[in-house]
């Protein structure tokens, strides 16, 4: 009995020494915050767990020179918040307008420090329940059949303190730099500790590893007091106003493609940064030669001893000494706290930096573990905006809305409107919704038609490549029909090697609307929810399965797509085709008649005429009605003249404005009734 006692007393102190949440965070940068700020709006159980002593730690070192490459576009001529959350790439959602970064910063590329101070405010003014001081240093599973996913998550920070949670949300970030091993390697500094101040590099001759914006900003500060840099990656440069991925090179940092194409010294270099090697001489310059010059030396001998390359080509592009040799290669997520019972997994080929995860953002290993942020960006690499702060803010909250339906019930928020709506609901959303402009091809709108199709469900940024658990991912029923609205780019203008400027690269004409280049509305019509497998056999670089009809909005100069007859019109009638009904609306006389000559009312009829709904005619809107030709003059104003009338002529004219102006109900009158 006393050794039982004792177990279950050892049993119990080892239950209470877990500390318990619904909902783990790992990370306080601007995805975990995000996320912090969705569940406890939910009222939900949740901890932030923060290695450093305040948020956002990340951009507290990086980037090293302090300018941040997310625009910061204060006025966009509308008051609309929605349409200008588009150009604020670094505000987080919230529903506190203090919180707008456009107030703590007037720059079009801020300060970093601002960027730390704005994360500051967002968890201390929301009141976000975070632990600082807190990393978590290992993550194991418990198996338990109560658990929400079948298991618990078993985390156990620096002074081994141990936490159980029902799910787990990573929101690291990459911050492991990458490093290339090869022989010399040692003589290369990181761009983590390499020095900022430029007269350090005073008359020195520069070697950069690497060709993203780490590596172009590196050289953009130095460019102006060293002898001459040099760049090399196993790729070419990519600019992001070709390739439209706003992580390849800004022009902010570009200054070295116009010194190297000018030939002013300067120069880029493509080659495998594994095959190379450095030798330090005696004076303490570094030498580039390949590695395969040194597999079969003498180690002992002397560096004269070594071949270099210009020893058998005299015109080796980088046959110069050089002073310093930089490493610009970027970062990694850290998979060494997980234990390897959550089977996280790095992904394949460019993706290998990143955890393997599903289009839902769930771990491909461990039901329950997502992953958020910048580290969740291989569901959209080089495509979208999903690894950084103007795109996973929505990618955050779709994650967010995930749960609410898995754990607690709670279904994907959607409006419920009539048909008559459809045409109005679209164009609405296409021209002021964020989410859908900045994850263009990751997340959709998706309208389901309800009650054969005399209304629909709109449900708002949803993961596209989870389309076919629709119904399990939002406690939505099944719809028989759908649409499904995206934004994309053209299929063929986006790459490293296009020419995004040539002669008529825009499409200005609805009926080549298809042709469209730039980013556009595409809305895709299914008689069915596509299956899995559909999904699985798209064709590449399609977001969606080929689909039973497809529109696509022509592109506008102006991202304003509310043009009657290029945007509206051609809409329009798409959806009555899928539809195979009229979404025109009318006036009550067009009502009136049709009701008289057709066996089948448009919709706008049944639903607004016919139940005696619409907006009351007044003397004055029907004028102006009449003076616009929507209406005809059905008064006797013009028989009558302007002969004074008798009392009973009197009684007749006004019985008349009493009682026929009152019931025409005009309906919107920005519609004519032909229209």
């Amino acid at each position: 009995l006393g050794l039982a006692l004792y177990a279950s007393s050892l049993f119990a102190a080892s239950s209470a020494a877990f500390l318990y949440h619904d909902y783990c965070i790992i990370g306080a940068g601007p995805s975990g915050l995000q996320a912090a700020y969705f569940l406890q709006r939910a009222s939900r159980d949740y901890v932030v767990f923060e290695r450093s002593h305040a948020p956002g730690s990340f951009f507290a070192l990086y980037p090293r020179h302090r300018k941040l490459i997310s625009i910061n576009k204060r006025y966009t001529g509308k008051s609309n918040s929605e349409f200008n959350l588009r150009h604020d790439w670094n505000s987080l959602l919230s529903h506190d307008r203090r919180l707008l970064f456009r107030r703590y910063s007037r720059d079009f590329f801020p300060d970093a420090d601002t960027m730390v101070r704005y994360l500051e405010d967002f968890a201390s003014l929301l009141k976000l329940r975070v632990q600082y001081n807190t990393a978590i240093v290992h993550v194991t599973l418990e198996r338990d059949r109560q658990a929400w996913n079948g298991h618990y998550f078993l985390l156990t920070d620096q002074d081994r303190q141990n936490y159980k949670c029902s799910s787990l949300l990573v929101a690291t970030g990459t911050w492991v730099p990458n490093v290339v091993n090869f022989p010399g390697s040692e003589y290369v500094e990181g761009y983590e500790t390499v020095s900022i101040n430029p007269e350090d590099f005073a008359g020195q001759t520069v070697l950069i590893l690497g060709r993203g914006n780490s590596a172009f900003e590196t050289a953009e500060n130095i460019l102006g007091v060293t002898n001459f840099i040099h760049m090399v990656s196993r790729s070419r440069v990519r600019l992001s106003w070709a390739t439209h991925y706003v992580g390849d090179l800004r022009a902010i940092n570009n200054g070295l493609l116009d010194t190297y194409q000018l030939k002013s010294l300067d120069g880029l270099l493509e080659g495998n940064l594994e095959d190379l090697a450095i030798v330090k001489d005696k004076k303490g310059k570094l030498h580039i030669t390949l590695r395969f010059y040194l597999e079969n030396r003498n180690t002992s001998a002397g560096i004269d001893s070594i071949t270099l390359p210009q020893d058998e080509l005299d015109n080796f592009a980088t046959r110069a000494p050089y002073d310093r040799v930089i490493r610009c290669l970027g970062w990694k997520f850290d998979f060494s706290v997980y234990n390897s019972s959550l089977r996280m997994m790095p992904g394949k080929g460019d993706k290998k930096k990143y955890p393997q995860i599903k289009p839902s953002y769930e771990s491909r290993g461990t039901r329950g573990l997502f992953v958020l942020g910048t580290a969740s960006h291989s569901v959209d690499f080089r495509k979208s905006a999903g690894g950084f702060i103007h795109g996973f803010r929505y990618t955050t909250r779709a994650v967010h809305r995930l749960l609410e339906n898995r754990h607690h019930g709670v279904p994907w928020p959607s409006t419920v409107y009539p048909i008559t709506q459809l045409t109005n609901s679209i164009i609405k959303r296409v021209n002021e919704a964020s989410g859908l402009y900045q994850m263009f091809s990751v997340l959709a709108d998706i309208i389901l038609l309800r009650e054969n199709a005399t209304a629909f469900e709109y449900l708002e940024e949803y993961p596209v490549g989870v389309l076919a658990e629709l119904e399990m991912q939002t406690g939505k029923k099944g719809p028989n029909e759908l649409f499904v609205i995206l934004m994309e780019y053209g299929r063929n203008f986006s790459g490293a090697d296009k020419d995004v400027f040539y002669y008529n690269r825009a499409v200005g004409e609805a009926q080549h609307a298809w042709q469209s280049n730039f980013l556009h509305p595409v809305i895709y019509f299914y008689k069915r929810l596509p299956t899995e497998r559909e999904m699985r056999l798209r064709p590449p670089d399609w977001p969606l399965p080929r689909p039973d009809a497809i529109h696509h909005i022509v592109e506008d100069f102006l991202t304003d797509w509310t043009a009657p007859n290029a945007h509206i019109l051609p809409l329009r009638r798409f959806l009555e085709n899928c539809l195979s009904t009229d979404l025109r609306n009318f006036f009550a006389e067009s009502c009136f008649l049709f009701a008289f000559t057709r066996q089948k009312l448009p919709p706008f009829c049944r639903q607004g005429y016919v139940r005696m709904q619409g907006l009351m005619g007044s003397e004055g809107l029907w004028r102006h009605a009449v003076e616009a030709g929507l209406l005809e003059d059905y008064t006797l104003t013009d028989f009558l003249g302007n002969r004074p009338p008798d009392s009973h002529e009197e009684s007749q004219d006004q019985l008349l404005r009493d009682h026929v102006i009152p019931v025409r109900p005009l309906q919107h009158l920005v519609n004519a009734k032909d229209e």
